[in-house]
């Protein structure tokens, strides 16, 4: 969580902009008298439409999340009106969870409306509204959306000077281009599952168990990786209930100190989200814990629920993605992979132009997108790099491609720093080693059969002016080494027995 890289510092400037809309959100809320569950709602739908509104344009994220609430409205107006009776309300959460996964079809505009509608039905479950209390809420999510526009686009508008990487797609010819159908199959599944065991738990609580089941399935495409993640949340479920018993608790709802300790957990949420499922989870303990304190019903018993609840959901998504139309984790796997692979070869060559004199090449938004894959990359292979995975050989295969993806993101990063500076000045070794490291990369996808690659016999430069060959060259081996985990029997041990 930590170490991971942050290219620019974004995830660092995106969290504490997320503080900012959210706090922002919350007060004006008070400003204008609305209650109490108006305000948690409307600092929760600002949170949403900075955490899922993750359009690659300005202009594409200003239209997603002025229709927000074309999503949200007729939502909650559905979800307060059914409150008082469970069946009919039941069947139009499962619709809505069928409906809000089927819309990721439509990219990441679908796929941010789809999560703003199914959590408008989940916080009206979370916060008991009723059919009274609507106008309100629509005055708190309407304010929260414009606080949060404003603090995106006016505030703090970082996109305008560093344009986000467009979220990768699935990839055509693996069978995950178009996983939509399959995923609002297997998701609403999963939620029927939850709903059922959840309210045979408890009458009140219930809705932790769809959320969970729900929130599994976002940004997941395989068997293995669904898998991983439900008991990546269970996990972070467990530590933030334990925090929550230690902090949440003993404060008893005292507003100045849990309003301190949720913008924490906002800032957490956003700034662990990439790199740490369990730790992202953490924080969305110990903020809802801080909210039911907020609430005045927190209590001990009340958290236990929780983890219980959410263990239910974690098992209906294990049972959905077993059962209902599953997807192997190989093949997720090897298309991450051969487009991140891809992807390095794009960011060589766009640095070579810049490099060359050319002022229209950029290598940046290649890296960033590579960020993105490596993420994607390491989703994929979670299940296969997992303390309690059996597979040893595929364990140690698995690890070894990460070490050597993120040893290319690294060459790649430093070499978008040299390409970046104006006193870079061309080399005809440049050339030659972009070629190397693009012939690499085409081994590694062409069909089997390509010609075994051979490390580079060439020491590696020394620094200073031959910075780009250093990096080019660090590249080269990482690509070369990656054919031993990637050209062989996935089941064979990653180094032959003497």
């Amino acid at each position: 969580m930590f170490v991971a890289p942050d290219p620019g510092l974004m995830r660092l400037r995106n969290s504490s902009r997320a503080v900012i809309g959210v706090a922002l959100a919350v007060a004006v809320a008070e400003l204008c008298g609305l209650s109490l569950t108006a305000s948690i709602t409307g600092g929760l739908a600002a949170l949403l439409a900075l955490f899922t509104v993750l359009d690659p344009t300005v202009r594409a994220q200003r239209l997603t999340t002025a229709l927000l609430p074309a999503a949200g409205f007729p939502v909650l107006a559905l979800a307060t009106t059914l409150h008082g009776v469970p069946l009919a309300r039941d069947v139009a959460f499962l619709a809505v969870v069928f409906a809000g996964v089927y819309a990721r079809r439509w990219g990441p505009r679908g796929h941010a409306l789809g999560i703003f509608a199914f959590m408008m039905f989940f916080v009206t479950q979370f916060l008991h509204a009723r059919p009274g209390q609507l106008p309100e809420l629509y005055a708190a999510v309407g304010l929260a959306l414009l606080s949060a526009g404003a603090a995106r686009f006016v505030l703090w508008p970082i996109e305008r000077r560093t344009p986000p990487p467009a979220a990768p797609p699935g990839l055509p010819g693996t069978g995950l281009a178009r996983p939509t159908t399959r995923q609002a199959f297997q998701a609403t599944a999963a939620c029927a599952f939850a709903l059922s065991i959840g309210q045979a738990l408890s009458d009140d609580r219930w809705y932790w168990a769809v959320g969970t089941a729900w929130w599994i399935f976002v940004n997941t495409t395989s068997r293995g990786e669904t898998l991983v993640r439900g008991f990546r949340r269970v996990l972070g479920t467990v530590i933030g209930i334990a925090a929550g018993l230690l902090i949440a608790v003993p404060l008893h709802g005292a507003p100045a100190p849990t309003a301190a300790l949720v913008a924490v957990c906002v800032f957490g949420i956003f700034y662990t989200a990439a790199p740490s499922y369990s730790w992202m989870m953490f924080f969305v303990t110990v903020m809802a814990g801080l909210l039911y304190g907020l609430l005045g019903v927190l209590h001990p018993g009340l958290l236990l629920l929780r983890f219980e609840e959410t263990a239910i959901g974690a098992l209906g998504a294990a049972l959905a993605v077993v059962i209902v139309l599953p997807v192997t984790t190989h093949a997720a796997n090897d298309a991450w992979i051969q487009r991140a692979l891809h992807c390095v070869r794009a960011s060589t060559a766009a640095a070579l132009d810049r490099l060359a004199g050319d002022p229209d090449a950029d290598p940046a938004p290649h890296a960033a997108e590579l960020e993105l894959l490596l993420g994607r990359v390491r989703m994929a292979l979670a299940p296969l790099v997992h303390p309690l995975s059996p597979l040893r050989a595929r364990k140690a295969r698995a690890r070894q491609v990460l070490r050597l993806l993120d040893d290319c993101a690294r060459e790649v990063r430093g070499l978008v720093a040299v390409a970046a500076d104006p006193q870079a000045s061309h080399d005809a070794r440049l050339a030659a080693a972009c070629w190397r490291v693009e012939a690499a990369v085409e081994a590694l996808t062409a069909p089997h059969g390509a010609p075994e690659l051979t490390a580079p016999p060439a020491p590696r430069p020394a620094a200073g002016a031959e910075s780009a060959l250093a990096h080019l060259h660090g590249l080269e081996h990482a690509l070369v080494a990656l054919a031993a985990p990637l050209r062989t029997d996935p089941r064979a041990p990653l180094i032959p027995a003497a």
